[in-house]
Protein backbone atom coordinates (compact mmCIF):
# COMPACT_ATOMS: atom_id res chain seq x y z
CA UNK A 1 0.00 0.00 0.00
CA UNK A 2 1.88 3.66 -0.68
CA UNK A 3 1.15 6.58 1.73
CA UNK A 4 0.35 9.46 -0.42
CA UNK A 5 2.91 12.35 1.55
CA UNK A 6 1.14 15.86 1.36
CA UNK A 7 3.60 18.61 1.48
CA UNK A 8 2.73 22.11 2.78
CA UNK A 9 3.69 25.62 1.44
CA UNK A 10 2.56 29.12 2.89
CA UNK A 11 3.72 32.72 2.54
CA UNK A 12 2.65 35.49 4.21
CA UNK A 13 3.15 39.14 2.09
CA UNK A 14 3.78 42.18 3.72
CA UNK A 15 1.78 44.00 0.24
CA UNK A 16 -1.65 41.95 -0.78
CA UNK A 17 -0.62 42.77 -4.76
CA UNK A 18 2.81 41.04 -4.47
CA UNK A 19 0.57 38.29 -2.61
CA UNK A 20 -2.47 38.05 -5.43
CA UNK A 21 0.53 38.41 -7.82
CA UNK A 22 2.48 35.58 -6.49
CA UNK A 23 -0.60 33.17 -6.29
CA UNK A 24 -0.92 33.33 -9.80
CA UNK A 25 2.60 32.75 -10.44
CA UNK A 26 2.63 29.87 -8.23
CA UNK A 27 -0.66 27.76 -9.46
CA UNK A 28 0.61 28.40 -12.87
CA UNK A 29 3.92 26.73 -12.54
CA UNK A 30 2.50 23.43 -10.78
CA UNK A 31 -0.90 21.56 -9.74
CA UNK A 32 -1.03 22.70 -6.19
CA UNK A 33 -4.25 22.73 -3.94
CA UNK A 34 -4.94 26.27 -2.56
CA UNK A 35 -5.75 25.87 0.95
CA UNK A 36 -6.42 29.73 1.62
CA UNK A 37 -5.61 32.89 -0.23
CA UNK A 38 -6.71 36.07 0.94
CA UNK A 39 -5.91 39.59 2.47
CA UNK A 40 -5.35 39.64 6.25
CA UNK A 41 -4.62 42.07 9.27
CA UNK A 42 -2.87 44.75 8.88
CA UNK A 43 -2.74 44.45 4.83
CA UNK A 44 -1.18 41.74 4.32
CA UNK A 45 -1.54 38.63 1.67
CA UNK A 46 -1.47 34.80 2.39
CA UNK A 47 -1.54 32.03 0.21
CA UNK A 48 -1.30 28.01 1.98
CA UNK A 49 -1.31 25.34 -0.08
CA UNK A 50 -0.55 21.59 -0.42
CA UNK A 51 0.55 18.91 -3.40
CA UNK A 52 3.07 16.47 -3.98
CA UNK A 53 6.53 17.15 -2.87
CA UNK A 54 7.55 18.20 -6.09
CA UNK A 55 4.29 20.77 -6.92
CA UNK A 56 4.61 22.21 -3.70
CA UNK A 57 8.75 23.00 -3.88
CA UNK A 58 8.08 24.65 -7.74
CA UNK A 59 5.44 26.54 -6.46
CA UNK A 60 6.92 27.68 -3.01
CA UNK A 61 10.24 28.57 -5.01
CA UNK A 62 8.44 30.70 -7.45
CA UNK A 63 6.24 32.26 -4.85
CA UNK A 64 8.96 33.39 -2.70
CA UNK A 65 11.07 34.45 -5.45
CA UNK A 66 7.97 36.76 -7.05
CA UNK A 67 7.63 38.49 -3.41
CA UNK A 68 10.97 37.84 -1.96
CA UNK A 69 11.28 41.64 -0.40
CA UNK A 70 7.56 41.49 0.24
CA UNK A 71 7.73 38.03 2.76
CA UNK A 72 6.72 38.35 6.46
CA UNK A 73 6.82 34.91 6.58
CA UNK A 74 7.70 31.41 5.32
CA UNK A 75 7.31 27.54 5.24
CA UNK A 76 8.08 24.83 3.21
CA UNK A 77 7.26 21.34 4.64
CA UNK A 78 7.68 18.69 2.32
CA UNK A 79 5.74 16.50 4.82
CA UNK A 80 2.93 17.95 7.41
CA UNK A 81 1.07 15.73 10.17
CA UNK A 82 -2.15 15.29 8.61
CA UNK A 83 -3.13 16.27 12.40
CA UNK A 84 -1.73 19.59 11.60
CA UNK A 85 -3.22 19.89 8.20
CA UNK A 86 -6.58 18.96 8.79
CA UNK A 87 -7.00 21.79 11.82
CA UNK A 88 -5.82 24.42 9.65
CA UNK A 89 -9.21 27.18 9.23
CA UNK A 90 -11.30 24.68 10.98
CA UNK A 91 -11.98 23.41 15.04
CA UNK A 92 -12.16 19.33 15.52
CA UNK A 93 -14.11 18.18 18.17
CA UNK A 94 -12.55 15.50 20.62
CA UNK A 95 -13.97 14.19 24.12
CA UNK A 96 -10.08 14.61 25.50
CA UNK A 97 -10.03 17.31 28.30
CA UNK A 98 -7.00 16.64 30.56
CA UNK A 99 -4.82 19.61 29.53
CA UNK A 100 -5.15 22.73 26.96
CA UNK A 101 -2.72 23.88 25.36
CA UNK A 102 -2.37 27.47 22.89
CA UNK A 103 0.71 28.88 21.21
CA UNK A 104 -0.27 31.77 19.85
CA UNK A 105 2.45 33.07 17.07
CA UNK A 106 2.93 36.93 14.93
CA UNK A 107 2.46 35.24 11.99
CA UNK A 108 0.00 32.92 10.64
CA UNK A 109 3.08 30.71 9.11
CA UNK A 110 4.34 30.34 12.74
CA UNK A 111 1.25 28.92 13.70
CA UNK A 112 1.12 26.50 11.08
CA UNK A 113 4.95 25.48 12.03
CA UNK A 114 3.71 24.96 15.26
CA UNK A 115 0.83 23.11 14.95
CA UNK A 116 3.20 20.83 12.55
CA UNK A 117 5.90 20.14 15.09
CA UNK A 118 3.67 20.10 18.04
CA UNK A 119 1.71 17.54 16.76
CA UNK A 120 4.94 15.36 15.22
CA UNK A 121 6.06 14.56 19.22
CA UNK A 122 2.75 12.77 19.11
CA UNK A 123 0.38 12.16 22.16
CA UNK A 124 -2.02 15.39 21.54
CA UNK A 125 -4.99 16.48 19.20
CA UNK A 126 -4.58 19.50 17.47
CA UNK A 127 -8.01 21.00 17.75
CA UNK A 128 -7.40 24.33 15.51
CA UNK A 129 -4.83 26.18 13.73
CA UNK A 130 -6.56 29.87 13.31
CA UNK A 131 -5.66 31.65 10.19
CA UNK A 132 -5.52 35.82 11.15
CA UNK A 133 -9.04 36.47 11.15
CA UNK A 134 -10.21 39.93 12.95
CA UNK A 135 -6.99 39.74 15.41
CA UNK A 136 -3.89 41.84 13.60
CA UNK A 137 -2.21 39.00 11.85
CA UNK A 138 -1.82 36.78 14.36
CA UNK A 139 -2.64 33.26 14.34
CA UNK A 140 -2.92 30.26 17.09
CA UNK A 141 -2.95 26.57 17.32
CA UNK A 142 -5.14 24.83 20.02
CA UNK A 143 -4.08 20.96 21.62
CA UNK A 144 -5.40 18.83 24.09
CA UNK A 145 -4.21 15.82 25.09
CA UNK A 146 -2.49 14.82 28.71
CA UNK A 147 -0.74 16.99 30.65
CA UNK A 148 2.35 15.40 29.99
CA UNK A 149 2.12 15.41 25.97
CA UNK A 150 0.54 18.89 25.95
CA UNK A 151 3.76 20.37 27.92
CA UNK A 152 5.80 18.33 25.21
CA UNK A 153 4.21 19.33 22.27
CA UNK A 154 4.19 22.80 23.10
CA UNK A 155 8.01 22.48 23.81
CA UNK A 156 8.76 21.68 19.98
CA UNK A 157 5.57 24.13 18.56
CA UNK A 158 7.14 27.54 19.77
CA UNK A 159 10.74 26.80 19.34
CA UNK A 160 10.81 27.79 16.11
CA UNK A 161 8.43 30.16 16.50
CA UNK A 162 10.45 31.79 19.50
CA UNK A 163 13.68 31.60 17.60
CA UNK A 164 11.84 33.74 14.68
CA UNK A 165 11.03 36.28 17.19
CA UNK A 166 7.20 35.31 16.35
CA UNK A 167 5.44 33.70 19.50
CA UNK A 168 3.13 35.96 20.96
CA UNK A 169 2.34 33.87 23.92
CA UNK A 170 1.75 29.95 25.05
CA UNK A 171 -0.68 28.85 27.75
CA UNK A 172 -1.04 25.55 29.37
CA UNK A 173 -4.52 24.94 30.93
CA UNK A 174 -4.18 21.85 33.13
CA UNK A 175 -7.81 20.19 33.72
CA UNK A 176 -9.53 22.90 32.46
CA UNK A 177 -13.52 23.69 34.19
CA UNK A 178 -15.75 22.17 32.06
CA UNK A 179 -17.55 26.19 32.02
CA UNK A 180 -14.57 26.41 29.93
CA UNK A 181 -14.90 24.02 27.32
CA UNK A 182 -17.90 25.61 25.12
CA UNK A 183 -15.37 28.95 24.64
CA UNK A 184 -12.44 26.81 23.81
CA UNK A 185 -14.12 25.26 20.88
CA UNK A 186 -15.24 28.58 19.19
Amino acid sequence: MRVEVIALGALEFSSIAIGILALDEMVKIAPVKIIEARTMCPGKYLVVFSGDVASVEYSFNRGYETGKDFIVDSLFLSMIHPDALSAIGKIKSTDVWDAIGIIETLSVVSGIEAADRAAKVGGVKIIEVRLAIGFGGKSYVKLLGSLDAVQAAMEAGTAKARAKGLLCMSTLIPQPHDETKPYFMQ
